[in-house]
């Protein structure tokens, strides 16, 4: 069996990330690796689950400053490090997480409008945990992508945001992309039959090399 590895899913609300963790997982039976588990940014742990909902609540006594965005997003981030993936990785598991570090630099730097120099501060502590092994990048237009959300559930507070914003995040996913060394990007805006499709070729080829 391979070295397990840490793999990221990264991408636009309505782009897929859910449905391509799926996929990836799947993928990973099918070439006999079988000791994987799938986290969720933010989440997956108690504490970063009720980081969660501040972060995705909107509330009517109390907006939420961005910088305490950020910090909520991080905070979540490093119990879900610490308590679950260093653990995991440490134990030989295949970690795949939908979103990480690139989600805070397009979010939060791109449509927040907070400095990068403090979101890679924080990014090179995470990093000192364990760096990911791949990121698979869904790039979905923003039109398309927020179309979908709505169909899936209500909007939450990230959601509702303007199109500027998530066209700033895109803008910004780009960016930081380019420097990103192992990385696999996928065009999500078509069906999701030849996106399975893409993943699965995709993933394939890059499992076979490394």
């Amino acid at each position: 069996m391979k070295q397990n590895k840490f793999i990221v899913v990264e991408g636009l609300e309505g782009s897929g990330k859910t449905t391509a963790c799926k996929i990836i997982k799947k993928i990973l039976y099918l070439n006999n690796i079988k000791n994987v588990i799938t986290v969720r940014q933010p989440g997956s742990t108690f504490i970063s689950e009720k980081i969660r909902a501040i972060i995705k609540n909107d509330y009517k006594k109390e907006k939420l400053n961005k910088f305490s965005e950020l910090f909520l997003i991080y905070s979540a981030r490093f119990q879900l490090m610490e308590n679950i993936i260093k653990p995991a990785l440490i134990k030989g598991k295949w970690i795949i997480s939908d979103r990480h570090n690139l989600s805070s630099i397009a979010y939060q730097g791109g449509g927040r409008g907070i400095n990068i120099s403090l979101i890679k501060i924080l990014n090179t502590l995470i990093n000192k945990i364990s760096k990911p092994n791949l990121t698979v990048f869904l790039d979905v237009k923003p039109k398309i992508g927020l179309k979908r959300a709505l169909l899936r559930s209500n909007f939450d507070r990230i959601e509702k945001q303007s199109k500027k914003f998530f066209f700033k995040v895109m803008k910004y996913y780009f960016k930081f992309l380019s420097s990103e060394k192992n990385k696999i990007i996928i065009n999500a805006n078509k069906n999701i039959k030849i996106v399975k499709k893409n993943i699965k070729s995709q993933l394939q080829n890059w499992i076979k090399n490394n």
